[in-house]
């Protein structure tokens, strides 16, 4: 794939009580953007990140590199994903504040599945929600998702607040990205082949929402185990 935007295919077509289409639309066989999917929720769900956040604050790990991610993270459910110099590991416990991660909400469980019925991946059983926080500047470089045990689960990753560019690449680090926008509510749900393509953010540009003002937040949902 050389292109440089993608211009997806529509699959399926819903609607939501704000009067937004909830679009789905491919990437690859196996990726999926579902458009505008948390809008209507989205209150809640930022609210919900407000109140994890005050049991186990966000925090810039390190990398296996022992370089500072420029992204602030946190994590709820029944495990957090943890970075250091040691390298990547899932734990029951934020190291943080020594106890355990706080429970995932009912409604990060309830869109986390329904995003990944919609996207064809049943009896997903979401463990633990990696809650990322960027800033304007902040990005996240290609990477695979790799550290769960179970690799045929699909990854679902929600937007909410200002928008980024997701790279969404191949199986390996050197093949060529796509380059997709992602607004407020959008979700990207992949599995299947897609598992293990590459993925990440370029830097956040400078903008605005009435939720986040100039923040994004992006739920990661997995199958740790």
């Amino acid at each position: 794939m050389t292109i440089d935007e993608i211009t997806p295919v529509n699959l399926d077509l819903f609607s939501d009580p704000h009067g937004l289409d909830i679009v789905l639309e491919t990437l690859c066989p196996g990726a999926v953007v579902i458009r505008h999917q948390a809008c209507d929720i989205a209150e809640q769900l930022i609210a919900s990140i407000a109140n994890i956040a005050l049991q186990a604050p966000f925090r810039n790990m390190k990398t296996a590199h022992s370089a500072t991610m420029s992204v602030a993270m946190t994590n709820c459910g029944q495990y957090g994903w943890l970075s250091d110099q040691s390298g990547y590991q899932y734990s029951a416990h934020d190291p943080v504040t020594g106890k355990n991660w706080p429970p995932m909400p009912d409604i990060f469980i309830e869109l986390a599945q329904t995003a990944a019925k919609k996207a064809g991946f049943d009896n997903f059983q979401p463990e633990a929600c990696l809650i990322n926080c960027y800033q304007v500047g902040s990005r996240m470089g290609l990477h695979q998702d790799k550290d769960e045990y179970d690799l045929t689960a699909p990854i679902v990753s929600v937007s909410l607040g200002i928008p980024v560019t997701f790279l969404f690449g191949g199986l390996k680090r050197k093949d060529p990205s796509i380059k997709v926008h992602l607004d407020h509510g959008d979700i990207v749900v992949f599995g299947g082949p897609a598992r293990l393509n590459y993925h990440g953010v370029s830097p956040v540009k400078n903008n605005f929402h009435k939720l986040t003002e100039r923040l994004r937040y992006n739920l990661t949902f997995r199958q740790a185990t």
